[in-house]
């Protein structure tokens, strides 16, 4: 007999392991699909050395519970993937939620059923499972990409990804080793890499700007201030422009003496993190102050980088700093002061071949034992469109989004009824807390599924023409600040052929989530909400 839940919800990482809580608390039938052997999304795959989450751990938490609050206690001010990957197993044991997933199996196709108003998907052994409501917990940043090498087939050496690190240490003493790759992961990576190997080669096509994460072990004082005053803080959290607490400087870069300006930037630099990035209000809307902040940056990199020409090649200058997702490092510009590190410039030497021994370029060839991939994802989108998804009326969503995704407030995609998309395209996504966007997402797609069952309502798909107004609405957000300049994953630029167009909302997570509220509490607008007829 066929068994038809309430839910299914598709991935484990921090938003599939809140949808199943939030789930099941709401007294649903629900299944979780995961591909991993276990939870962590995200913070299971990615076990490369260094990986570290940008936002501050007592931050990138859940907030449902004030006794899981007191409990847990983060040892760093940003916390390691080992210590996430801990805190979210701690999470799934604590409120038992393990034994509501399949692990170690992956969608391959998701059919839904107009007439019955169900989701049929298939599992990669075979399995079908159904459900009325079908939450897409996929992640953001979840479809590894393998680059297409000419030769990569043929390389004998060891060939290692950031994005699936082996579960076991890797021993990299004694090797040569080629890094390829200089996004977050590269960058995060690189450092330890040069400390353990004989020597490292740094293939960089793109040079991101970094800045020190500045990363250190957190007081039992502080820890206990941050308990204490949890609630205050996840309440102002949670209408903040990108999830968690900051602060940008009073004045606009534009408005202050050089003076000033270059304190605020050095205040900023010496804080570490990410929120270099955000210290004028107009650093993302101004290419005048935009440039006060890169050559800020561009003379620090030339006074840590020892050689002039080394120091130009990790420059970007291909966009504005801040519109590539800026990273935090510890020690990689001063780690190519090394003997054993080597950086190579693929804009000025293209590699012409993976060969059985190494990487060939059009000026060099470099012998290495070791090869590791920091290749990056086909963010926001990748997960949902490598699944034979197929809604309503015949739509296939790889098809519908070959032009760029549409959605529905980046929780509804219009021709897939009762499917909810948590942390993709049209929603703030990456550019918020990801633990504060989780339960907003989550919280509002539980809200939905409630509503349809007691209003006896049993399918809602969002209409087009919402779709279609969110969708521009995110176009002219975006293209007035200067994210659009940059050949970045935001924009799918890293994807041979991908449709470039901004996919998260930049209007900052407090304004959208005054939005969806809107929607939800004016009896979701937007959405076809029908009964069908058996």
């Amino acid at each position: 007999m066929t068994t038809t839940r309430d839910v299914i919800v598709v991935g484990a990482g921090i938003a599939g392991i809140y949808a199943m809580y939030r789930a099941l608390e709401a007294g649903l039938d629900v299944v979780g699909i995961e591909a991993g052997e276990s939870v962590g999304g995200t913070w299971f795959w990615n076990r490369y050395p260094g990986a570290r989450c940008d936002v501050e751990s007592v931050d990138y938490s859940y907030s449902f519970d004030r006794q899981l609050e007191m409990d847990w206690t983060w040892s760093e001010r940003f916390a390691t993937q080992p210590e996430i990957r801990a805190y979210l197993d701690h999470v799934a044991d604590r409120y038992d939620l393990r034994r509501h997933f399949v692990f170690s199996r992956r969608v391959t196709t998701a059919r839904f059923d107009e007439q019955a108003s169900t989701w049929t998907l298939t599992t990669d052994d075979g399995v079908q499972h159904h459900s009325r409501f079908l939450i897409m917990a996929t992640g953001c940043l979840s479809a590894p990409i393998r680059p297409d090498l000419p030769g990569i087939d043929d390389y004998a050496g060891t060939m290692l990804f950031t994005a699936q690190w082996p579960d076991q240490p890797v021993d990299l003493s004694g090797k040569r080793v080629g890094l390829i790759g200089t996004g977050s992961s590269g960058i995060q990576v690189a450092p330890i890499i040069a400390e353990q190997a004989e020597s490292l080669t740094v293939f960089q096509r793109s040079p991101n700007y970094t800045v020190p994460a500045r990363n250190r072990l957190l007081t039992a004082e502080e820890l206990r201030e941050v308990q204490e005053t949890y609630p205050q803080r996840r309440e102002a959290s949670r209408y903040a422009p990108a999830g968690s607490l900051s602060a940008t400087h009073p004045k606009k870069a534009t408005e202050v003496s050089a003076e000033e300006r270059q304190a605020a930037f050095e205040a900023r630099w010496q804080e570490g993190g990410v929120l270099f990035a955000k210290t004028f209000p107009d650093q993302s809307t101004d290419i005048v102050a935009n440039d006060y902040a890169r050559e800020f940056a561009e003379a620090k990199i030339r006074s840590i980088v020892e050689d002039p020409e080394v120091a130009d090649d990790l420059i970007p200058k291909d966009h504005p700093i801040g519109t590539k997702r800026i990273v935090t490092d510890s020690g990689y510009y001063a780690m190519y002061n090394r003997a054993n590190v080597e950086l190579v410039n693929l804009r000025k030497h293209a590699i012409e071949q993976v060969t059985t021994w190494g990487i060939k370029t059009d000026d060099a060839s470099y012998e290495l034992d070791v090869i590791v991939f920091a290749t990056g994802f086909d963010a926001l989108t990748g997960a949902l469109t490598s699944i034979d998804l197929r809604g309503a009326r015949g739509a296939v969503l790889a098809d519908e989004w070959a032009d760029g995704p549409t959605t529905y407030l980046g929780l509804g995609i219009a021709g897939f009824p009762n499917l909810i998309t948590v942390n993709g395209p049209g929603s703030p996504s990456v550019l918020a807390n990801m633990a504060t966007h989780t339960e907003q997402q989550v919280d509002w797609a539980i809200d939905l599924i409630q509503h349809c069952r007691e209003h006896g309502i049993d399918q809602a798909e969002p209409r087009a023409d919402a779709a279609e107004k969110w969708t521009e609405h995110l176009g002219e957000v975006a293209a007035g600040t200067l994210f659009t300049r940059a050949p970045s994953w935001y924009m799918g630029a890293n994807i041979e052929g991908k449709t470039r167009t901004f996919m998260p909302y930049i209007g900052g997570f407090g304004n959208y989530r005054r939005i969806c509220d809107e929607v939800r509490d004016t009896g979701y607008e937007g959405f076809v909400l029908s009964r069908v007829s058996r």
